[in-house]
């Protein structure tokens, strides 16, 4: 089980960014098993959501490959040390750290639907 986790959360984007490509293929068939009325700008529309998803997380992908191929002590220290050290800061800084890392996802992910609209 512990093997399972371990590679969970090493291909957990690869694994995210898939199944999005996946949900956007599948997306106008699903859509039509539950409304036949469902219009083709319907699927235009709403599938906005789910490109910039596949934008957002090809993103990520793409810099932790180039983070990884050209300053690998840096990957190494997001494999090794990130989860020691964030887990002795203070509960206040958790807090910031999270939320900023939120808000910046937030952002990336708002910022790549608006490039697609």
């Amino acid at each position: 089980m512990e093997n399972f986790i371990i590679i969970y959360r090493k291909y957990l984007l690869i694994t995210l960014l898939l199944a999005s490509i996946l949900a956007y293929l599948c997306y106008q068939p699903l859509i039509r098993l539950v409304d036949v009325t469902a219009a083709p700008i319907d699927y235009g529309i709403l599938s906005a959501v789910l490109v910039a998803a596949v934008a957002v997380l090809s993103f990520v992908q793409l810099c932790l490959w180039v983070l990884h191929q050209h300053w690998p002590f840096l990957g190494e220290y997001a494999a090794e040390h990130f989860e020691r050290n964030f887990k002795s800061l203070l509960s206040w800084q958790k807090v910031s750290f999270y939320l900023g890392f939120f808000l910046a996802l937030l952002y990336a992910f708002v910022w790549a639907l608006a490039a697609i609209v």
